[in-house]
């Protein structure tokens, strides 16, 4: 499977967990993915375990797709999930395996307020 091919499967994988349609979401996840939760220390096996847990969520979900990047069997998405409209900025690197995702670790980010101490150097990044 090439790029164009992994880049279309994430886009409908993306669509599909914005819109809740938890089937479609997981299409792209081999039986026995390994997904990682680094902050929390879980570790999830299989996608039939995946999908039972992201089916369970107790929080309404959106997501805001920041970018795609990646090649070959390593790709990297940013975005914001947002649990009951609490942003979460999130990284999803997802290692692929004969087109399918055989390894995922994704890391949550809570917001938080800029130091005062270095507002001369930067500027306000607009909010997705």
């Amino acid at each position: 499977m090439g790029d164009q091919e992994i880049r279309a499967a994430l886009d409908r994988h993306w669509a599909a967990s914005a819109a809740g349609d938890q089937d479609t979401e997981h299409e792209i996840y081999h039986d026995d993915v390994i997904t990682d939760y680094p902050q929390s220390g879980e570790r999830i096996h299989g996608r039939r375990n995946l999908q039972a847990l992201r089916s369970h969520h107790p929080a309404r979900l959106d997501f805001t797709l920041r970018r795609i990047l990646g090649g070959g069997n390593l790709w990297i998405t940013e975005y914001v999930i947002e649990y009951d409209g609490q942003p979460a900025s999130t990284i999803s690197i997802m290692e692929f395996r004969d087109g399918k995702v055989a390894h995922e670790t994704q890391y949550f980010a809570d917001p938080f307020a800029p130091p005062a101490w270095r507002a001369r150097w930067v500027d306000p990044m607009p909010r997705t």
